[in-house]
């Protein structure tokens, strides 16, 4: 039945799973303990260990036994680290010990990690020596002073004395319930400092298994995690999505487009998940056209604008089934998601209709009405992947879970009479230039679109006159140079003349959130100070 009003609810099958993160693994190695679980996608074959699922199983039971000598249930234990097996084997043992698992992103400073540490309150925090130049345990030792909750620095070059103590298996494992929380993760920061978002294991568990099912991810499939796991997208999408199809995962320490394909080529991978720029990357990069890419039957991508012809692009070029998820942190994090049958038109054009066991509405920000099909507004979802809260952040928490328990993202979207929803960009991002409203989506999707175009973001600038003016960043494609009069004449072509940016502007690269998105408030901090040369 077509849908007169911009409310939906997702199937009903398969039912909320009732399960925590030690239930999923355990099954998983009861089906099948001799399959390959967890591969360390490293780019020297020789250091690419591996664990079957009784191992993978036998070593998260440890991990769980050895926090215990140290920690207490219901205590938070951050993690900084790139995507290494250990960081994995943390996610299951925290959740098994009753733990809250506060994620960090590895290109943290000092300033960023003391505030996540403190704010968090952590009593611990396992640690890397040092990735890429960032040298985290010297960072860690120095703030900790800072941190008055934090008693324990564990680096990992010490994880094999550290896990010896869960040898002892006279150490009782807690009684642990879907309801409880298990991580604290931390927003993009898109627009500033994140909060901390408080999620339990049934919305995890649930969103990385029914993101995988919509995917079409088959049991036993290969799935190469390119994701950044203190990210939702890498530890729920990809780890938990893996463990729930009981899939074997390569895991890739950090994504490089040329190493990623060749896991796919070596492993025959079936399955991924990844943001625009990185599927972009892979694209782009030399060995694409010769990388064996036939076993490839699930690509999703996310985090921010997929924009239209990267989608025909990509799927044209993969001949594999695409799908698109939307969401946030705060939803564990998908709400939506296209289907593998959708058309290519759905597929580029919209984020689908909801998972399983949720709901969604448009409704007016201004007062808070659901909105007719067709409307743009806000977006809002309520059902089992609803964060518990931010962290320590009453207020907040108030201002983004209305009394209903829906919650309000500040995305602004469109819905149709299939329930299927068109993403119009943020409630932050929309620039309002004379009172007109201007959705920064269409112009990018628009500009995309243009062969010399390789990577867009549009972005409002203050305007005495009109309050803000529309700019346009833009990294050109490879080998292209960009003449802003042929552009701007693309654009009339399509567009009303005052959605037509006023200032044009080239950048080699974008600043990215660890997730992929673009920060669009450093462009425009950027330009507020002069900094960007205008074409």
């Amino acid at each position: 039945m077509a849908l007169t009003e911009s409310y939906v609810a997702g199937p009903t099958t398969p039912a909320v799973r009732e399960m925590t993160f030690g239930d999923l693994l355990r099954k998983a190695a009861e089906a099948a303990p001799d399959r390959p679980a967890l591969i360390a996608g490293l780019p020297d074959p020789a250091l690419r260990r591996q664990w079957t699922y009784a191992e993978f199983y036998r070593e998260a039971q440890r991990t769980a036994r050895a926090l215990l000598t140290r920690f207490k249930p219901g205590e938070r234990i951050a993690v900084w680290a790139q995507n290494i097996p250990e960081w994995v084997m943390l996610e299951f043992g925290a959740g098994m010990a009753g733990m809250i698992l506060v994620t960090v992103n590895p290109a943290f400073r000092s300033r960023e990690v003391e505030y996540v540490l403190k704010q968090s309150r952590s009593a611990g925090v396992f640690v890397v020596n040092g990735f890429r130049g960032n040298p985290m345990l010297e960072t860690v030792q120095a703030v900790a002073k800072n941190c008055p909750e934090l008693r324990e620095i564990i680096c990992f070059d010490d994880w094999s004395a550290f896990i010896a103590a869960g040898d002892d298996e006279n150490i009782t494992l807690p009684a642990v319930s879907p309801d409880d929380p298990v991580m604290i993760q931390y927003t993009s920061g898109t627009t500033g400092f994140p909060k901390g978002a408080l999620l339990r294991h049934r919305g995890l568990l649930n969103n990385g298994a029914d993101t995988a099912d919509r995917m079409g991810v088959d049991p036993g499939d290969v799935f190469v995690t390119t994701m950044p796991l203190f990210h939702t997208g890498g530890c729920v999408c990809c780890v938990i999505g893996s463990v729930s199809k009981v899939a074997t995962q390569v895991l890739v320490e950090a994504f490089d487009p040329a190493l990623v394909l060749e896991m796919f080529g070596t492993y025959r991978g079936n399955a991924m998940l990844a943001v625009p720029t990185m599927l972009i990357a892979m694209l782009e990069h030399p060995t694409f056209p010769t990388t064996d890419l036939s076993g490839v039957k699930a690509v999703c991508s996310g985090g921010s604008t997929v924009p239209a012809a990267l989608v025909k692009r990509f799927e044209e070029e993969l001949g594999a089934p695409f799908t698109i998820v939307f969401g946030q942190t705060e939803c564990s994090p998908v709400a939506a998601q296209t289907r593998a049958d959708d058309s290519v038109e759905d597929k580029a054009n919209t984020i689908g209709p909801p998972l399983p066991n949720m709901e969604t509405k448009i409704i007016d920000p201004g007062t808070g009405k659901t909105v007719p099909i067709g409307t743009i507004g806000e977006f809002c979802t309520r059902g089992y992947h609803v964060m518990l809260g931010y962290f320590d952040m009453p207020d907040a928490t108030k201002a983004a879970i209305d009394a209903d328990g829906w919650l309000h993202t500040g995305d602004l979207c469109a819905m149709d009479a299939r329930g299927y929803c068109t993403v119009e960009g943020r409630l932050k991002d929309m620039i309002i230039r004379g009172g007109e409203n201007i959705y920064p989506r269409e112009l990018e999707e628009l500009l995309f679109r243009h062969p010399k175009v390789g990577e867009v973001a549009i972005v409002g600038v203050p305007n005495e006159r009109w309050g803000e003016e529309v700019a346009a960043f833009i990294r050109p494609a490879p080998g292209a140079v960009i003449d802003k009069e042929e552009l701007i004449a693309y654009m009339r072509a399509s567009l009303a003349p005052h959605k037509t940016p006023k200032h044009w502007f080239i950048v080699d690269a974008f600043p990215l959130t660890g997730s992929g998105k673009i920060q669009k408030y450093k462009l425009r901090e950027a330009w507020t100070k002069g900094e960007m040369a205008p074409i």
